[in-house]
């Protein structure tokens, strides 16, 4: 079964309690869930990881494009501060879709920067974490004919 990696930045393990009129009410946990569901409807297995350390990212993002395996990257804060996110999706070859559950560009100035997106398939921002589903479907396979 193919697979697809969400990979998830710093503090967003913090979702459902971290500013919830900015994030929601969802935890990571939950987001987790359901896109494991949707997921299994598109014949794909999620390989769903946290944390927040960059060097954990690179990896993770390094041994997706290694494997030509898609990922949906929250890189959180680390959008907006690591080059060597975005130089890791470069040479690595990754296909990636950057996610984001707030309107970045509606917050705060520094925000409205991302290292990400110039080297990312797409970017998916605004929907909560509908953001996440859109990105899925955005990746999946199209189907047989």
């Amino acid at each position: 079964m193919p697979s697809i990696h969400v990979l998830n930045g710093p503090n967003l393990n913090l979702l459902g309690t971290r500013e919830p009129g900015i994030y929601g009410t969802l935890t990571l946990a939950d987001i987790e869930a359901r896109l494991r569901k949707g997921a299994k409807t598109l014949g794909l297995e999620v390989i769903f990881r946290q944390s927040n350390h960059e060097g954990d990212l690179i990896g993770w993002i390094q041994a997706a494009g290694a494997a030509g395996e898609p990922v949906i990257l929250n890189a959180g804060a680390y959008t907006h501060t690591s080059i060597a996110i975005a130089d890791a999706i470069k040479g690595s070859g990754a296909r990636v879709v950057e996610v984001h559950l707030s309107n970045v560009h509606a917050r705060e100035a520094f925000r409205h920067q991302s290292h990400i997106s110039a080297v990312a398939q797409g970017v998916i921002l605004g929907f909560g974490a509908a953001s996440y589903d859109l990105a899925l479907q955005a990746l999946a396979p199209p189907p047989a004919i």
